[in-house]
């Protein structure tokens, strides 16, 4: 069975893209959605992403970590996925599309996706980090020389104290008072990726909850690039919360399964 397949990246967040609307792919076989995203034995990927029809919706966004896991909300993908849809026709430039977490809107221009994120209700503020659920769970830790930082050592330890599910870890510097630096650990991935857009969602509504910044409009350096979140505050809840940043077309291939 031959399965044509697209490359996208957002700031070097990467997936790979595949157009099911004939419900052809395999959906159960995590072994192949595992192998697919191998680096070394597969096309490569952070995640491989369906896109799907939907009732209600002009697609649905169905995500897979890189292990082969349907997994949470991607930030990253979700916007690749807008951009590959848009390369479909299957939107133009607006749209409202479905993912696990439910329905999203977002729009694209020059290949800059800005995709309205999930309500933020509950942020949770510890005496060292901050956790919050922006569609996935995020831990969310201050560092010094964020740059020289082990990410993968200390990501690691604490994703496993999370439990078997785990969550995503952030290692975060400030750099003045509208814009930080994000390295991410990512479950799943199980290892550093250059960027997660649900990451520094959740990096910016704890910098704004911890009084690291009084913007809400913040500017998030990620090793792949840079993205943007906005977002409003009606009472404790964090609302109209947009993730703006570029979403790539790479490469189309077609490989035998």
């Amino acid at each position: 069975m031959n399965i044509t397949f697209y490359k996208y990246e957002g700031t070097g967040n990467d997936f790979i893209m595949i157009d099911n609307r004939d419900k052809s792919f395999p959906k159960k076989n995590s072994i192949l959605v595992n192998k697919l995203c191998d680096r070394h034995f597969g096309i490569g990927a952070d995640g491989l992403i369906l896109l799907e029809n939907h009732p209600q919706s002009d697609f649905k966004m169905v995500y897979y970590n890189a292990d082969g896991k349907e997994g949470t909300m991607c930030g990253n993908g979700a916007r690749c996925i807008v951009a590959f849809a848009n390369k479909l026709d299957v939107i133009s430039n607006n749209t409202t599309f479905n993912a696990i977490d439910g329905l999203h809107h977002a729009t694209i221009k020059n290949n800059l996706v800005s995709l309205q994120m999930i309500d933020v209700h509950k942020v949770e503020v510890y005496e060292n980090f901050v956790f919050a659920n922006t569609g996935s769970p995020h831990h969310v830790q201050l560092v010094k020389n964020v740059e020289n930082y082990d990410v993968f050592t200390n990501g690691r330890k604490l994703r496993n104290e999370y439990g078997e599910a785990g969550s995503n870890i952030n290692f975060v510097q400030q750099i003045d008072n509208t814009s930080f630096k994000v390295r991410t650990y990512e479950r799943g991935v199980e290892d550093e990726t250059l960027a997660c857009g649900t990451g520094v969602t959740a990096v910016a509504i704890a910098m704004h909850k911890t009084n690291k910044t009084n913007s809400n409009n913040i500017k998030l350096a990620v090793l792949g690039g840079e993205l943007e979140v906005a977002f409003t505050i009606e009472n404790t809840c964090y609302k109209n919360v947009f993730l703006k940043g570029p979403a790539t077309f790479v490469f189309k291939g077609i490989i035998e399964i």
